[in-house]
Protein backbone atom coordinates (compact mmCIF):
# COMPACT_ATOMS: atom_id res chain seq x y z
CA UNK A 1 0.00 0.00 0.00
CA UNK A 2 1.37 3.34 -0.69
CA UNK A 3 0.93 7.16 0.02
CA UNK A 4 0.00 7.36 -3.88
CA UNK A 5 -2.39 5.23 -6.63
CA UNK A 6 -0.82 3.02 -8.68
CA UNK A 7 -2.26 4.84 -11.51
CA UNK A 8 -0.71 7.84 -10.66
CA UNK A 9 2.66 5.97 -10.39
CA UNK A 10 1.90 4.33 -13.81
CA UNK A 11 1.92 7.37 -15.32
CA UNK A 12 4.66 8.85 -13.70
CA UNK A 13 6.51 6.19 -15.21
CA UNK A 14 5.26 6.14 -18.80
CA UNK A 15 5.62 10.20 -18.77
CA UNK A 16 9.36 9.34 -17.48
CA UNK A 17 10.08 7.07 -20.22
CA UNK A 18 8.44 9.21 -22.60
CA UNK A 19 11.44 11.79 -22.16
CA UNK A 20 14.35 8.61 -22.39
CA UNK A 21 12.41 7.81 -25.56
CA UNK A 22 12.39 10.84 -27.04
CA UNK A 23 16.23 11.40 -25.95
CA UNK A 24 16.98 7.87 -27.01
CA UNK A 25 15.45 9.05 -30.98
CA UNK A 26 17.20 12.92 -30.90
CA UNK A 27 20.63 11.17 -30.18
CA UNK A 28 20.87 7.98 -31.82
CA UNK A 29 22.21 9.57 -35.14
CA UNK A 30 23.95 7.13 -37.56
CA UNK A 31 23.25 4.47 -34.90
CA UNK A 32 26.45 2.40 -35.77
CA UNK A 33 28.56 0.92 -33.89
CA UNK A 34 31.00 3.57 -33.07
CA UNK A 35 28.78 5.62 -31.76
CA UNK A 36 27.18 2.60 -29.90
CA UNK A 37 30.55 1.74 -28.34
CA UNK A 38 31.94 4.77 -28.04
CA UNK A 39 29.99 8.34 -28.80
CA UNK A 40 32.65 8.84 -31.59
CA UNK A 41 35.15 10.06 -28.69
CA UNK A 42 33.29 13.55 -28.59
CA UNK A 43 31.18 13.75 -25.60
CA UNK A 44 31.56 16.64 -22.88
CA UNK A 45 33.14 15.67 -19.83
CA UNK A 46 30.63 17.72 -17.48
CA UNK A 47 28.06 15.92 -18.64
CA UNK A 48 29.99 12.25 -18.14
CA UNK A 49 30.96 13.46 -14.95
CA UNK A 50 27.40 14.33 -13.72
CA UNK A 51 25.87 11.24 -15.48
CA UNK A 52 27.95 9.01 -14.05
CA UNK A 53 26.89 9.96 -10.42
CA UNK A 54 23.81 8.00 -11.61
CA UNK A 55 25.26 5.25 -12.88
CA UNK A 56 27.80 4.89 -9.98
CA UNK A 57 24.74 4.97 -7.18
CA UNK A 58 21.89 2.76 -8.62
CA UNK A 59 18.95 2.12 -6.96
CA UNK A 60 20.81 -0.03 -4.32
CA UNK A 61 23.11 3.24 -2.99
CA UNK A 62 19.22 4.66 -3.02
CA UNK A 63 17.69 2.35 -0.34
CA UNK A 64 20.16 -0.04 0.94
CA UNK A 65 22.74 2.94 2.44
CA UNK A 66 20.21 4.87 4.05
CA UNK A 67 18.90 1.54 5.66
CA UNK A 68 21.93 0.38 6.93
CA UNK A 69 22.45 3.33 9.04
CA UNK A 70 19.69 1.94 11.57
CA UNK A 71 21.77 -0.97 12.02
CA UNK A 72 26.10 0.52 11.16
CA UNK A 73 25.50 3.86 11.70
CA UNK A 74 27.95 6.14 9.34
CA UNK A 75 30.55 3.43 9.53
CA UNK A 76 29.75 3.03 5.20
CA UNK A 77 31.46 6.42 5.21
CA UNK A 78 34.98 5.12 5.86
CA UNK A 79 34.84 2.87 2.50
CA UNK A 80 33.74 6.31 0.84
CA UNK A 81 36.35 8.12 2.74
CA UNK A 82 38.83 5.07 0.72
CA UNK A 83 36.69 5.96 -2.99
CA UNK A 84 39.21 9.61 -2.66
CA UNK A 85 42.37 7.65 -3.17
CA UNK A 86 40.87 5.04 -5.65
CA UNK A 87 39.57 7.82 -7.68
CA UNK A 88 43.34 9.26 -7.86
CA UNK A 89 44.51 6.34 -9.05
CA UNK A 90 42.31 5.87 -11.52
CA UNK A 91 42.43 9.77 -13.07
CA UNK A 92 46.27 9.95 -13.43
CA UNK A 93 47.70 6.10 -13.39
CA UNK A 94 44.86 4.09 -15.42
CA UNK A 95 43.18 6.83 -17.67
CA UNK A 96 46.68 7.98 -19.28
CA UNK A 97 47.12 4.70 -20.02
CA UNK A 98 43.91 4.11 -21.49
CA UNK A 99 44.16 6.90 -23.48
CA UNK A 100 47.44 6.33 -24.65
CA UNK A 101 46.78 2.97 -26.05
CA UNK A 102 43.11 4.45 -27.82
CA UNK A 103 41.09 1.62 -26.39
CA UNK A 104 37.54 0.31 -27.08
CA UNK A 105 37.28 -1.94 -24.40
CA UNK A 106 39.67 -1.55 -21.35
CA UNK A 107 40.63 -4.90 -21.64
CA UNK A 108 42.49 -4.21 -24.36
CA UNK A 109 45.49 -3.25 -22.28
CA UNK A 110 45.39 -7.03 -20.76
CA UNK A 111 46.29 -8.33 -24.57
CA UNK A 112 48.57 -5.98 -25.10
CA UNK A 113 50.18 -6.77 -22.16
CA UNK A 114 50.28 -9.96 -21.22
CA UNK A 115 48.34 -11.41 -24.72
CA UNK A 116 45.05 -13.12 -25.10
CA UNK A 117 44.68 -15.78 -22.49
CA UNK A 118 44.41 -12.51 -19.91
CA UNK A 119 42.32 -10.89 -22.23
CA UNK A 120 39.94 -13.02 -22.60
CA UNK A 121 40.27 -13.75 -19.01
CA UNK A 122 39.48 -10.14 -18.19
CA UNK A 123 36.25 -10.00 -20.28
CA UNK A 124 34.69 -12.70 -18.68
CA UNK A 125 35.08 -12.10 -15.91
CA UNK A 126 33.47 -8.23 -16.00
CA UNK A 127 31.06 -9.97 -18.01
CA UNK A 128 30.04 -12.26 -15.01
CA UNK A 129 31.03 -9.42 -12.00
CA UNK A 130 28.65 -6.77 -14.21
CA UNK A 131 26.20 -9.21 -15.15
CA UNK A 132 25.61 -10.62 -11.37
CA UNK A 133 26.15 -7.00 -9.38
CA UNK A 134 23.66 -5.35 -11.93
CA UNK A 135 21.16 -8.36 -11.65
CA UNK A 136 21.34 -7.75 -7.96
CA UNK A 137 20.75 -3.89 -7.75
CA UNK A 138 17.44 -4.24 -10.65
CA UNK A 139 15.98 -7.17 -8.23
CA UNK A 140 15.47 -4.85 -5.98
CA UNK A 141 14.15 -2.17 -6.99
CA UNK A 142 12.11 -4.53 -8.96
CA UNK A 143 11.03 -5.77 -6.13
CA UNK A 144 9.86 -2.45 -4.10
CA UNK A 145 8.01 -1.29 -7.54
CA UNK A 146 6.27 -4.49 -7.30
CA UNK A 147 5.17 -3.72 -3.91
CA UNK A 148 4.24 -0.19 -4.77
CA UNK A 149 2.76 -0.88 -8.13
CA UNK A 150 2.43 -4.05 -9.69
CA UNK A 151 1.31 -6.05 -7.01
CA UNK A 152 -1.94 -4.12 -6.65
CA UNK A 153 -2.70 -4.26 -10.50
CA UNK A 154 -2.11 -8.28 -9.91
CA UNK A 155 0.52 -8.33 -11.90
CA UNK A 156 3.33 -11.02 -11.37
CA UNK A 157 6.85 -10.26 -10.17
CA UNK A 158 8.05 -12.29 -13.05
CA UNK A 159 6.28 -9.63 -15.75
CA UNK A 160 7.35 -6.51 -13.79
CA UNK A 161 10.68 -7.32 -14.01
CA UNK A 162 10.29 -8.27 -17.73
CA UNK A 163 8.37 -4.91 -18.57
CA UNK A 164 11.06 -2.92 -16.45
CA UNK A 165 14.02 -4.82 -19.39
CA UNK A 166 11.98 -4.07 -22.04
CA UNK A 167 11.71 -0.43 -21.26
CA UNK A 168 15.43 -0.44 -21.08
CA UNK A 169 16.37 -2.08 -24.46
CA UNK A 170 13.68 0.01 -26.50
CA UNK A 171 15.71 2.94 -25.83
CA UNK A 172 19.60 1.89 -25.66
CA UNK A 173 19.55 -0.72 -28.28
CA UNK A 174 20.03 1.35 -31.00
CA UNK A 175 21.90 4.60 -29.42
CA UNK A 176 24.31 3.02 -27.09
CA UNK A 177 26.59 4.77 -24.78
CA UNK A 178 25.95 8.13 -27.12
CA UNK A 179 22.38 7.58 -25.87
CA UNK A 180 23.66 6.48 -22.08
CA UNK A 181 25.42 9.79 -21.25
CA UNK A 182 22.22 12.16 -21.94
CA UNK A 183 19.82 9.73 -20.38
CA UNK A 184 22.41 9.45 -17.11
CA UNK A 185 22.65 13.31 -17.02
CA UNK A 186 18.56 13.21 -17.09
CA UNK A 187 18.43 9.97 -14.25
CA UNK A 188 21.00 11.63 -12.19
CA UNK A 189 19.07 14.99 -11.66
CA UNK A 190 16.17 12.66 -10.76
CA UNK A 191 17.44 10.84 -8.29
CA UNK A 192 19.31 13.98 -6.73
CA UNK A 193 16.21 16.15 -6.76
CA UNK A 194 14.52 12.78 -5.14
CA UNK A 195 16.94 12.82 -2.12
CA UNK A 196 16.68 16.36 -1.16
CA UNK A 197 13.44 16.61 -1.64
CA UNK A 198 13.33 12.94 0.64
CA UNK A 199 15.11 14.86 3.43
CA UNK A 200 12.58 18.24 3.24
CA UNK A 201 9.67 15.92 3.55
CA UNK A 202 10.76 13.88 6.73
CA UNK A 203 12.09 17.52 8.28
CA UNK A 204 9.05 18.78 7.72
CA UNK A 205 6.77 15.44 9.09
CA UNK A 206 8.86 16.05 12.47
CA UNK A 207 8.32 19.85 12.66
CA UNK A 208 11.78 20.67 12.02
CA UNK A 209 14.11 22.67 9.14
CA UNK A 210 16.40 20.22 7.16
CA UNK A 211 19.64 21.84 8.94
CA UNK A 212 18.03 21.07 12.46
CA UNK A 213 17.54 17.45 11.47
CA UNK A 214 21.04 16.83 10.11
CA UNK A 215 22.41 18.29 12.93
CA UNK A 216 20.59 15.83 15.06
CA UNK A 217 21.65 13.19 13.28
CA UNK A 218 25.02 13.85 13.32
CA UNK A 219 24.97 13.65 17.15
CA UNK A 220 22.77 10.46 17.57
CA UNK A 221 24.48 6.90 18.15
CA UNK A 222 24.01 6.75 14.35
CA UNK A 223 25.97 9.66 13.38
CA UNK A 224 29.41 7.91 14.56
CA UNK A 225 31.63 7.14 11.84
CA UNK A 226 34.73 5.29 12.70
CA UNK A 227 35.46 2.12 14.10
CA UNK A 228 38.53 0.84 15.80
CA UNK A 229 38.22 -2.47 16.91
CA UNK A 230 40.89 -4.54 14.63
CA UNK A 231 39.08 -7.96 14.66
CA UNK A 232 35.75 -5.84 13.31
CA UNK A 233 34.38 -6.07 9.76
CA UNK A 234 34.22 -2.01 10.21
CA UNK A 235 38.05 -1.68 11.33
CA UNK A 236 38.57 1.89 9.52
CA UNK A 237 42.03 0.98 7.90
CA UNK A 238 40.48 -1.99 6.49
CA UNK A 239 37.23 0.06 5.26
CA UNK A 240 39.31 2.84 3.59
CA UNK A 241 42.02 0.42 1.90
CA UNK A 242 38.52 -1.48 0.70
CA UNK A 243 37.12 1.42 -0.33
CA UNK A 244 40.13 2.32 -2.58
CA UNK A 245 40.11 -0.95 -3.88
CA UNK A 246 36.11 -1.23 -4.40
CA UNK A 247 36.87 2.68 -6.76
CA UNK A 248 39.83 1.23 -8.57
CA UNK A 249 38.13 -1.81 -9.46
CA UNK A 250 34.11 -1.08 -10.04
CA UNK A 251 35.07 2.35 -11.82
CA UNK A 252 39.08 2.43 -13.21
CA UNK A 253 38.55 -0.98 -14.39
CA UNK A 254 34.94 -1.63 -15.28
CA UNK A 255 34.38 -1.46 -18.66
CA UNK A 256 30.98 0.17 -17.93
CA UNK A 257 32.23 3.31 -15.85
CA UNK A 258 35.64 3.66 -17.92
CA UNK A 259 33.18 3.28 -21.23
CA UNK A 260 31.74 6.67 -20.50
CA UNK A 261 35.04 8.42 -19.66
CA UNK A 262 36.79 7.18 -23.27
CA UNK A 263 34.24 9.54 -24.69
CA UNK A 264 35.67 12.44 -23.80
CA UNK A 265 37.52 14.14 -26.10
CA UNK A 266 40.52 13.77 -24.84
CA UNK A 267 42.81 12.47 -21.47
CA UNK A 268 42.92 16.13 -20.01
CA UNK A 269 38.73 16.46 -20.27
CA UNK A 270 38.70 13.00 -18.84
CA UNK A 271 40.87 13.39 -15.79
CA UNK A 272 39.06 16.97 -14.97
CA UNK A 273 35.27 14.67 -15.30
CA UNK A 274 37.07 12.44 -12.81
CA UNK A 275 37.82 14.83 -10.49
CA UNK A 276 34.93 16.53 -10.36
CA UNK A 277 33.02 12.88 -10.14
CA UNK A 278 35.09 12.39 -7.06
CA UNK A 279 33.80 15.65 -5.25
CA UNK A 280 30.11 15.24 -5.78
CA UNK A 281 29.96 11.75 -5.15
CA UNK A 282 31.81 11.69 -1.64
CA UNK A 283 29.10 14.46 -1.37
CA UNK A 284 26.04 12.23 -2.18
CA UNK A 285 27.31 9.51 -0.49
CA UNK A 286 27.51 11.00 2.62
CA UNK A 287 23.99 12.87 2.04
CA UNK A 288 22.41 9.50 1.70
CA UNK A 289 23.54 8.61 5.02
CA UNK A 290 22.19 11.52 6.78
CA UNK A 291 19.19 10.86 5.10
CA UNK A 292 19.46 6.86 6.69
CA UNK A 293 19.86 8.66 9.76
CA UNK A 294 16.71 10.75 8.94
CA UNK A 295 14.97 7.79 8.60
CA UNK A 296 15.90 6.18 11.86
CA UNK A 297 15.19 9.09 13.88
CA UNK A 298 11.97 9.36 12.48
CA UNK A 299 11.26 5.48 13.29
CA UNK A 300 12.42 6.56 16.73
CA UNK A 301 10.02 9.32 17.34
CA UNK A 302 7.14 7.91 15.32
CA UNK A 303 7.37 4.63 17.23
CA UNK A 304 8.11 2.52 14.09
CA UNK A 305 9.69 -1.53 14.39
CA UNK A 306 12.81 -1.36 12.16
CA UNK A 307 11.89 -3.95 9.61
CA UNK A 308 13.43 -7.07 9.44
CA UNK A 309 15.64 -6.05 6.36
CA UNK A 310 17.36 -2.77 6.53
CA UNK A 311 16.56 -1.96 2.49
CA UNK A 312 13.32 -2.23 3.70
CA UNK A 313 13.09 0.96 6.29
CA UNK A 314 13.36 3.84 3.50
CA UNK A 315 10.29 2.30 0.84
CA UNK A 316 8.69 1.55 4.38
CA UNK A 317 8.58 5.76 5.67
CA UNK A 318 8.26 6.14 2.34
CA UNK A 319 5.63 4.46 1.11
CA UNK A 320 3.47 4.22 4.06
CA UNK A 321 4.08 7.08 6.28
CA UNK A 322 4.95 10.18 4.82
CA UNK A 323 1.87 10.90 1.98
CA UNK A 324 1.56 11.51 -1.51
CA UNK A 325 4.52 13.45 -2.17
CA UNK A 326 6.69 11.56 -0.24
CA UNK A 327 5.84 8.24 -2.38
CA UNK A 328 6.09 9.69 -5.76
CA UNK A 329 9.43 11.13 -4.66
CA UNK A 330 10.88 8.12 -3.67
CA UNK A 331 9.33 5.89 -6.76
CA UNK A 332 11.05 8.58 -9.08
CA UNK A 333 14.36 8.34 -6.82
CA UNK A 334 14.38 4.55 -7.31
CA UNK A 335 13.36 4.63 -10.71
CA UNK A 336 16.18 7.49 -12.11
CA UNK A 337 18.75 5.40 -10.02
CA UNK A 338 18.08 2.22 -10.83
CA UNK A 339 17.92 2.51 -14.90
CA UNK A 340 20.81 4.97 -14.70
CA UNK A 341 23.20 1.49 -13.87
CA UNK A 342 21.25 -0.85 -15.58
CA UNK A 343 21.02 0.96 -18.95
CA UNK A 344 24.23 1.64 -18.66
CA UNK A 345 25.59 -2.06 -17.07
CA UNK A 346 23.64 -3.38 -20.83
CA UNK A 347 25.62 -1.18 -22.86
CA UNK A 348 28.90 -2.31 -21.31
CA UNK A 349 28.11 -6.10 -21.10
CA UNK A 350 27.12 -5.54 -25.02
CA UNK A 351 30.06 -2.96 -25.87
CA UNK A 352 32.71 -5.93 -24.09
CA UNK A 353 31.25 -8.80 -25.60
CA UNK A 354 31.10 -7.72 -28.83
CA UNK A 355 34.74 -6.10 -28.70
CA UNK A 356 36.30 -8.49 -26.45
CA UNK A 357 34.85 -12.40 -26.59
CA UNK A 358 33.18 -11.66 -30.62
CA UNK A 359 36.03 -9.54 -31.51
CA UNK A 360 33.66 -7.81 -33.75
CA UNK A 361 35.95 -5.11 -35.02
CA UNK A 362 38.13 -7.54 -36.70
CA UNK A 363 36.02 -7.23 -40.02
CA UNK A 364 34.89 -11.28 -39.72
CA UNK A 365 31.30 -10.58 -39.19
CA UNK A 366 29.35 -10.15 -42.15
CA UNK A 367 26.36 -8.36 -40.05
CA UNK A 368 28.41 -6.55 -37.45
CA UNK A 369 24.96 -4.30 -36.72
CA UNK A 370 23.20 -6.94 -36.81
CA UNK A 371 25.12 -9.49 -34.03
CA UNK A 372 25.23 -6.37 -31.51
CA UNK A 373 21.59 -6.21 -31.76
CA UNK A 374 21.57 -9.90 -30.69
CA UNK A 375 24.14 -9.63 -28.30
CA UNK A 376 22.02 -6.78 -26.48
CA UNK A 377 19.27 -8.83 -26.61
CA UNK A 378 20.88 -11.70 -25.13
CA UNK A 379 22.31 -9.80 -22.25
CA UNK A 380 18.94 -8.35 -21.30
CA UNK A 381 17.66 -11.91 -21.19
CA UNK A 382 20.51 -12.78 -18.73
CA UNK A 383 19.83 -10.08 -16.49
CA UNK A 384 15.89 -11.50 -16.21
CA UNK A 385 17.03 -14.42 -15.50
CA UNK A 386 19.53 -13.39 -13.00
CA UNK A 387 16.72 -11.45 -11.10
CA UNK A 388 14.66 -14.04 -10.86
CA UNK A 389 17.41 -16.56 -8.83
CA UNK A 390 17.89 -13.44 -6.51
CA UNK A 391 14.11 -13.12 -6.30
CA UNK A 392 14.32 -17.01 -4.96
CA UNK A 393 17.27 -17.08 -3.08
CA UNK A 394 16.06 -13.61 -1.71
CA UNK A 395 18.80 -11.11 0.07
CA UNK A 396 19.62 -9.03 3.00
CA UNK A 397 21.55 -5.74 2.47
CA UNK A 398 21.72 -5.91 -0.70
CA UNK A 399 24.86 -2.78 -1.04
CA UNK A 400 26.47 -5.59 0.96
CA UNK A 401 25.81 -8.60 -1.67
CA UNK A 402 26.67 -6.41 -4.48
CA UNK A 403 30.04 -5.38 -2.65
CA UNK A 404 30.79 -9.09 -1.63
CA UNK A 405 30.11 -10.50 -5.34
CA UNK A 406 32.38 -7.27 -6.35
CA UNK A 407 35.16 -8.47 -4.04
CA UNK A 408 35.31 -12.35 -5.52
CA UNK A 409 34.57 -11.45 -9.57
CA UNK A 410 36.56 -8.07 -9.41
CA UNK A 411 39.77 -9.25 -7.59
CA UNK A 412 41.17 -11.39 -10.98
CA UNK A 413 41.28 -7.85 -12.55
CA UNK A 414 42.73 -6.02 -9.67
CA UNK A 415 45.60 -8.71 -9.55
CA UNK A 416 46.08 -8.61 -13.37
CA UNK A 417 45.48 -4.70 -13.71
CA UNK A 418 47.83 -4.36 -10.67
CA UNK A 419 50.82 -6.70 -12.07
CA UNK A 420 51.18 -5.09 -15.79
CA UNK A 421 51.33 -1.83 -14.44
CA UNK A 422 53.55 -2.52 -11.32
CA UNK A 423 55.79 -4.87 -12.82
CA UNK A 424 57.71 -5.29 -16.07
CA UNK A 425 57.56 -9.00 -15.66
CA UNK A 426 57.28 -11.99 -18.85
CA UNK A 427 54.17 -14.18 -17.33
CA UNK A 428 53.34 -16.97 -19.34
CA UNK A 429 49.65 -16.45 -20.23
CA UNK A 430 48.24 -19.87 -20.44
CA UNK A 431 48.09 -19.98 -16.97
CA UNK A 432 46.49 -16.95 -16.50
CA UNK A 433 43.19 -18.19 -16.59
CA UNK A 434 43.35 -21.18 -14.01
CA UNK A 435 45.34 -18.53 -11.25
CA UNK A 436 42.07 -16.37 -11.38
CA UNK A 437 39.99 -19.33 -10.94
CA UNK A 438 41.80 -20.62 -7.98
CA UNK A 439 41.95 -17.25 -6.04
CA UNK A 440 38.37 -16.30 -5.38
CA UNK A 441 37.73 -20.14 -4.08
CA UNK A 442 40.57 -19.27 -1.79
CA UNK A 443 38.64 -16.28 -0.73
CA UNK A 444 36.13 -17.98 -0.38
CA UNK A 445 37.63 -20.73 1.75
CA UNK A 446 39.27 -18.24 4.17
CA UNK A 447 36.10 -16.56 4.50
CA UNK A 448 34.20 -19.91 5.39
CA UNK A 449 37.03 -20.53 7.99
CA UNK A 450 36.36 -16.82 9.48
CA UNK A 451 32.78 -16.91 10.18
CA UNK A 452 33.29 -20.44 12.39
CA UNK A 453 35.51 -18.77 14.87
CA UNK A 454 33.06 -15.16 14.77
CA UNK A 455 35.02 -13.92 17.92
CA UNK A 456 38.27 -13.83 15.82
CA UNK A 457 39.26 -11.56 12.89
CA UNK A 458 36.31 -10.76 10.25
CA UNK A 459 36.65 -10.45 6.64
CA UNK A 460 34.67 -7.43 4.91
CA UNK A 461 34.69 -5.98 1.74
CA UNK A 462 39.03 -6.49 2.04
CA UNK A 463 38.85 -9.73 0.40
CA UNK A 464 38.87 -7.85 -2.77
CA UNK A 465 42.29 -7.29 -1.81
CA UNK A 466 42.88 -10.83 -1.09
CA UNK A 467 41.76 -12.16 -3.96
CA UNK A 468 43.84 -9.72 -6.14
CA UNK A 469 46.82 -10.50 -4.37
CA UNK A 470 46.46 -13.99 -4.76
CA UNK A 471 46.28 -13.21 -8.36
CA UNK A 472 49.13 -11.16 -8.26
CA UNK A 473 51.24 -14.03 -6.35
CA UNK A 474 50.32 -16.35 -8.75
CA UNK A 475 51.33 -14.38 -11.53
CA UNK A 476 54.94 -13.96 -10.50
CA UNK A 477 55.10 -17.18 -9.86
CA UNK A 478 54.66 -18.47 -13.67
CA UNK A 479 56.69 -14.93 -14.65
CA UNK A 480 60.30 -14.79 -15.38
CA UNK A 481 62.27 -10.93 -15.34
CA UNK A 482 62.31 -8.94 -18.40
CA UNK A 483 65.57 -9.15 -20.58
CA UNK A 484 68.28 -6.74 -19.66
CA UNK A 485 69.29 -6.19 -23.11
CA UNK A 486 67.23 -6.14 -26.31
CA UNK A 487 69.03 -8.87 -28.10
CA UNK A 488 67.63 -11.50 -25.33
CA UNK A 489 65.13 -13.81 -26.55
CA UNK A 490 61.61 -13.00 -25.60
CA UNK A 491 59.40 -15.22 -23.74
CA UNK A 492 56.06 -15.66 -25.87
CA UNK A 493 53.32 -13.83 -23.94
CA UNK A 494 50.97 -16.71 -24.39
CA UNK A 495 53.33 -19.87 -23.67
Amino acid sequence: MTGASPYLVLGLIALYFLVLFIISLATKGKADNAAFFSANRNSAWYLVAFGMIGTSLSGVTFISVPGQVSQAGFAYFQVVLGYIVGYGVIAFVLMPLYYRLQLVSIYGYLNERFGRPAFKTGAWFFALSRSLGSAARFYLVMGVLHLAVFEALAVPFWLTVIIGLLLIWLYTFQGGVKTIIVTDTLQTACMLLALGLSLYLIAQSLGRDVPTLVSDVLSSPKGQIFTWDWRSAAFFPKQFLAGASIAIVMTGLDQDMMQKNLTCRNLREAQINMVSFTGILVGVNFLFLVLGGALWVYAQQKGLALPPKPDQLFPLIALQHLGTAAAITFLLGIIAATYASTDSALTALTTSFCVDILEIQNGTHANPDRLRHGVHLGFTALLFVLSMIFHQAGAGSLITVVFTLAGYTYGPLLGMFAFGILTKRTVRGRYIPAICVAAPLLCFGADTLAKQNPSGYQFGFELLILNGLLVFAGMWAVSSAPPMYASEAKVPQNA
